[in-house]
């Protein structure tokens, strides 16, 4: 945690998770019934929290370029407040939404500057993850400027914390050094095996965990309670809202300690998955930036990923469909869902670190055959 004060120059507060921080800097800012402009592309707990908070979210264009907000196209004069993404760690349009409650989500781009200036600086808080680019599995810090703030988010937090257990703590930090010892031995297939055949994984439709419609009318009359969004919210990390004893915290400062020694190594991997044609055109404006993901847009996004696993290198972070397809009946749709539906049908995140394992398949890979606004519009020129 104290690195990341010290770069973003903030008071920091220690979470169990990111999900539980974006929560809180919800409440905290916003008022229930507000309109909250989001991308229709990110992680599905995300939205869940937002209704949560009793916010409405509103699903917003999304720019081919980078997946993230296209700011250009919308109605700022609709909406009380924002949330920005960072997709893969490309920078939001941070100065594009003046006046407006800005709540950064910065858990992939821990080390994302715009101009020099970190994001998780430019809005009235920032949240940062400890399991993205340090790996620790679990963690998250609360980003903000005034003391007042910090210490009724320390309030806001204690509130909603239940007891943690030494066990499961010691389960957490073993399972994610045992990924990153696989990752580093190339034991990433038979490690998935292993998962897959005890049930370790999360059960989902697709890409996305099940919606359970009726279950989430339901708790949408307790709104703005987060309990009763547990199902929804914890997928992935049952325990994000868990106390974290010594051990956690040992290992989190650690791996976020490790962060700053792999920027050469994720920086070279960046450079390299530029020179593809697949490349998101919005990785050519951000090469001195360490990204957690290196985006791809390829044209039989599914056959890559089985390919890759073969060759030890394992895709997640993929967000398929867009909000406004996967919860019409929660969501103020997008005016312009076509790019958001074309980028989550295509997009390939690879992980820099491993650049070199994953492009003897990259490289044999053809870009989508039609563009984001419908046949024959053609891949957004990268230059």
């Amino acid at each position: 945690m104290k690195l990341i004060a010290e770069r973003t120059g903030r008071r920091c507060l220690l979470l169990p998770s990111n999900r539980l921080g974006l929560y809180l800097a919800l409440r905290h800012w916003c008022t229930p019934g507000q309109r909250l402009l989001m991308s229709p592309i990110s992680a599905d707990e995300i939205l869940f929290l937002v209704l949560a908070a009793g916010l409405r979210p509103v699903i917003a264009p999304l720019s081919p370029r980078d997946g993230n907000i296209d700011a250009a196209r919308v109605d700022l004069d609709t909406v009380d407040a924002v949330l920005t993404t960072n997709l893969y760690g490309l920078p939001d349009q941070v100065s594009a939404f003046p006046g407006k409650i800005l709540i950064e989500d910065v858990a992939h781009a821990l080390e994302t500057s715009v101009g020099g200036r970190p994001l998780g600086t430019f809005g009235q808080a920032g949240v940062f993850s400890l399991s993205k680019h340090p790996g620790a599995g679990s963690g998250g810090v609360l980003a903000v400027d005034d003391l007042s703030d910090l210490r009724a988010l320390e309030r806001a937090r204690d509130a909603l914390l239940v007891p943690g257990a030494f066990h499961a703590e010691l389960m957490s930090v073993a399972s994610s050094m045992a990924r990153q010892a696989a990752l580093r031995l190339n034991l990433v297939r038979p490690a998935l095996r292993l998962m897959r055949a005890l049930g370790m994984q999360e059960e989902r439709e697709g890409y996305r965990i099940a919606l359970a419609e009726d279950s989430l009318d339901l708790a949408m009359k307790q709104v703005p309670e987060l309990p009763p969004f547990d199902p929804w919210v914890r997928a992935d990390l049952h325990d994000y809202r868990a106390r974290r004893g010594p051990l956690a915290r040992w290992y989190q400062a650690r791996r976020l300690a490790a962060v700053a020694g792999q920027r050469g190594r994720r920086l070279a991997g960046i450079a390299r998955l530029a020179e593809l044609p697949t490349v998101a055109p919005g990785v050519l404006d951000q090469l001195d930036q360490p990204l957690f993901r290196v985006p791809l847009l390829v044209a039989e996004r599914d056959a890559a990923i089985a390919r890759l696993e073969r060759h030890g290198v394992a895709t997640g972070y993929l967000y398929d469909p867009p909000y406004d397809d996967y919860a019409p009946e929660f969501t103020e749709p997008s005016e312009e869902p076509g790019p958001a539906r074309w980028w989550a049908r295509h997009v390939l995140p690879v992980d820099p670190v491993y650049a070199d394992r994953a492009l003897p398949v990259l490289r044999g890979l053809a870009g989508p055959t039609s563009g984001p606004n419908g046949p024959g519009a053609g891949t957004p020129s990268a230059r």
